[in-house]
């Protein structure tokens, strides 16, 4: 599925990207499985579930008894609500895009339908209708009141970078209701490494056959503050505009309401780090998100490019290598490990993840003036990331 760029400057760009998603087919299971980034999806599927789990934990250690209230922004068709139950939270508000208002639908269903199954042993929840990027959200909850223990914006937060003002309002609505000691978390695209892949390209684009990253500009050294504009490309999932967050932008506008970094780390960095926890080790292989090597029988690799699985082959080597010197006189079962393939873990480490905590109620209005930006401000993002 794919969607035209709107000129520079139509505002339309947050239309654009509804309407796709909007027109994207619900996948069953069989057909997903053929897709080219099957192993990909699941794999930044793996990457959301600990980021969510590794949070609510950290809540739940901090008082047992707690009940926990989440804001699922951008929320989509809900492809998270699995993610909520597991985490057993009390009370959880999904918030689409008011274009994308067939998404909020399908998601209040997939909430309805699990509500049956679970006899109501299951979160409460609201399911609203807005633009996270322009519309206030704390005068549409129910409860005006409502504050919130954890804020997840997943592979969308960087749409709001589209203008000063859309980025401002996002963070407006994924702070200002949240608790001191709660946790804004998301995935975003990771912009220093943007940059520096296109800088290495030969024009202004980059990508393989998973995934393309496009520029309109020319100028590879210098980009807006807001608004710069690239359009991204994922094998059957998504064509749409996107827009380069500027990270120590971000930190200093999210310090405006009281919040403080406290995690930032690639997708590279992510999954070596929990590796070593057996809970998520024992995750990735239930969600499949990573591929047989060799191949199990009967079934073939997902990419026919040998110099997709080098890596996976140098290191299956060695293992081999290593247990033969070790038990040369033992028959030795045919060694298999899960990878990406090249082409994927390309498209996978243009990501990072991040978590915020609010450390105490502040509104910008109340912020220095030191603090404030100028939405004109050009910056040159740095030439290593």
């Amino acid at each position: 599925m794919a969607c035209q760029i709107s000129p520079k400057g139509s505002g339309d760009h947050a239309r654009t990207v509804a309407n796709h998603y909007n027109q994207l087919e619900e996948a069953g299971l069989a057909q997903r499985t053929l897709s080219r980034i099957f192993y990909l999806r699941n794999f930044n599927n793996w990457i959301k579930s600990v980021l969510i789990a590794e949070n609510l934990n950290k809540l739940k250690d901090s008082d047992p008894h707690k009940t926990i209230s989440v804001l699922d922004l951008c929320s989509g068709k809900g492809g998270d609500l699995l993610k909520w139950k597991k985490g057993r939270i009390d009370h959880l508000i999904c918030a689409g895009n008011n274009i994308a208002a067939t998404s909020v639908e399908q998601s209040e269903v997939r909430h309805k339908q699990n509500v049956q199954r679970e006899r109501n042993k299951i979160f409460s929840a609201e399911f609203l209708v807005a633009d996270c990027t322009k519309e206030r959200l704390k005068t549409k909850y129910k409860n005006p009141n409502q504050r919130f223990d954890l804020v997840s914006c997943q592979f969308s937060f960087h749409y709001c970078f589209e203008s000063y003002p859309q980025a401002m309002m996002m963070l407006r609505n994924a702070c200002e209701s949240l608790r001191p000691g709660g946790y804004f978390i998301g995935t975003t695209p990771n912009s220093n490494e943007i940059v520096k892949r296109l800088r290495a390209s030969s024009d202004n684009s980059f990508g393989n056959d998973v995934y393309r990253i496009s520029f309109p500009q020319e100028d590879k050294k210098t980009f807006p503050l807001f608004g710069a504009m690239y359009n991204f490309h994922l094998e059957g999932v998504v064509d749409c505009p996107e827009f380069l967050v500027y990270f120590p932008v971000l930190e200093k506008m999210a310090a405006q309401f009281g919040m403080k970094l406290v995690k930032k780390q690639t997708f590279a960095e992510f999954f070596k780090e929990n590796l070593k926890n057996r809970e998520y080790l024992t995750l990735l292989n239930a969600m499949q998100a990573l591929e047989p090597f060799p191949p199990i029988e009967g079934t073939e690799k997902m990419s026919s490019k040998l110099e997709d699985y080098e890596v996976a082959k140098e290191f299956l080597t060695s293992i081999s290598e290593s247990q033969q010197t070790e038990q040369e006189d033992r028959h030795q079962r045919p060694q298999r490990i899960g990878t990406l393939s090249l082409a994927e873990w390309e498209a996978a480490t243009v990501y990072l993840v991040f978590v915020f905590q609010k450390i105490e109620d502040v509104t910008p209005s109340a912020a220095p003036r030191s603090q404030s930006l100028q939405p004109e401000t050009i910056i040159k993002p740095p030439e290593k990331s």
